[in-house]
């Protein structure tokens, strides 16, 4: 479970800011909003965390720059190539901040084992590196990196805890490349956790990652994924029966690309395509119909619902840019309502995700305090994320009105430009 994310001189995140899915003491709905960890540091955990802003607030870039650590831990070692450069964004409107490194620290429970891994870096190379180890309560540094300007090298310090080559993965990790994953590449066991974690452990959709169907559509063609999914669209008081998936053969182009010969080569195979057909029954009839018929709420919801069950299954991390988009407030409320009951979330699963739906502040048994975040862009365009928490609301206390009035912040400025005249 994401147990903390730190990110700081990312887009408009200038200064350090802080996501906690840290439970507070409160004990309100604890049995089912939150989960027990076993460590002193963070006792509990929390199943879900919403965050909240006007547009253009920054929070879509909370989602990104998470979304970028995962890609550079990913991707650095194998995709990124010599000498190439990232496209990482700092902050660009004051001029000390665009020439600092984009830094980001990410802490998480795997197996009762908590891990502080974090890194920093330019778009030339990555300038520090970390990871502790807490196997007890005080941690283990298993690995620290920085970059020496006078020397222009790395400077590497290893702790007892790292089996294996060390000095081999040193050697082998380029300046633009993470120690971790490069570790990971050659077989470090020890390190293949961590990497694993971010790489399966941690989901993202935005407009960056979009859904696709093809999670959904492999849950159909078995009967009990078909059962749990018709069940839920059922749930959500939409008159799907049933769905069936129709395979069928069609022509289609696969390129090979032979590297020894230094060859391409078209050929003509068959694919597999997969359409699917939608029984809807009410008390006056039943009809069948393709998935073009059927509502952008539907189909959005149809297609988060494979992934959302395959990551309560699992006890995944997911994070989505505005799930409300194409949702009614009442599909929102039974999506998050799916981590916080013990009897689906057996695994430790969590859903972190931005929206602009205020009704859900004030819907019954939704959300804990701890759980809601604003995030607000300051009048020197940075953004900054602050907890409901550190507003003490009352236990009663109507929260989207307060929200709405600008009470705990992370709404727009109206200019008076804007204000209709008479």
């Amino acid at each position: 479970m994401l147990i903390e994310f730190r990110v700081k001189n990312f887009r408009s995140l200038r200064d350090e800011q802080v996501l906690s899915l840290v439970a507070s003491k409160d004990k309100t709905l604890q049995g089912t909003h939150t989960r027990a960890t076993g460590l002193k540091a963070a006792p509990r955990l929390l199943h879900s965390a919403v965050l909240y802003g006007a547009n253009a607030s920054g929070k879509s870039n909370l989602v990104k720059a998470l979304q970028y650590m995962r890609g550079v831990v990913a991707e650095s070692a194998t995709v990124i190539q010599p000498g190439q450069t990232f496209a990482v964004q700092p902050f660009r409107l004051d001029a000390g901040s665009a020439q600092e490194p984009a830094e980001f620290e990410l802490t998480f429970i795997l197996d009762d084992v908590r891990y502080q891994y974090g890194f920093a870096m330019t778009s030339q190379r990555i300038v520090s590196e970390h990871l502790l180890v807490y196997k007890a309560f005080k941690p283990q540094r298993w690995f620290e990196r920085h970059f020496d300007s006078e020397t222009g090298k790395d400077i590497y310090n290893f702790g007892a805890g790292l089996k294996g080559p060390k000095n081999l993965w040193e050697g082998a990790t380029r300046p633009n490349a993470l120690f971790l994953s490069m570790a990971v590449q050659l077989n470090s066991e020890a390190l293949r956790p961590v990497f694993e974690w971010f790489v399966n452990g941690l989901v993202i959709f935005n407009e960056q990652a979009q859904l696709s169907p093809q999670g959904s559509i492999q849950m159909l063609k078995h009967a009990e994924g078909r059962r749990q999914i018709c069940d839920l669209l059922s749930a959500a008081d939409i008159s799907i029966a049933d769905i069936e998936v129709v395979t069928r053969k069609v022509p289609g182009q696969t390129v090979h690309f032979d590297l020894v010969a230094g060859q391409t080569e078209v050929r003509a195979e068959e694919m597999e395509e997969h359409q699917l057909r939608f029984s809807h029954v009410t008390e006056a009839g039943k009809a069948v119909f393709d998935l073009m018929d059927e509502s952008n709420g539907t189909r959005n919801l149809l297609f988060l619902v494979g992934p959302i069950m395959d990551i309560l299954r699992k006890g995944l991390t997911l994070v989505i840019d505005e799930l409300d988009t194409s949702l009614h407030t009442l599909l929102v409320r039974e999506l998050v309502r799916l981590f916080h009951r013990p009897d689906v979330n057996t695994g430790g699963a969590q859903l972190i995700f931005t929206t602009h739906d205020t009704s859900l502040l004030d819907a019954s048994d939704l959300f804990r305090r701890d759980q809601i975040w604003f995030v607000e862009k300051k009048r020197d365009q940075s953004s900054e994320l602050v907890s409901l928490s550190e507003f003490s609301p009352r236990k009663n206390e109507a929260l989207e009105r307060g929200y709405l009035m600008g009470r705990y912040g992370g709404v727009p400025f109206l200019s008076a430009a804007l204000e209709v005249k008479h």
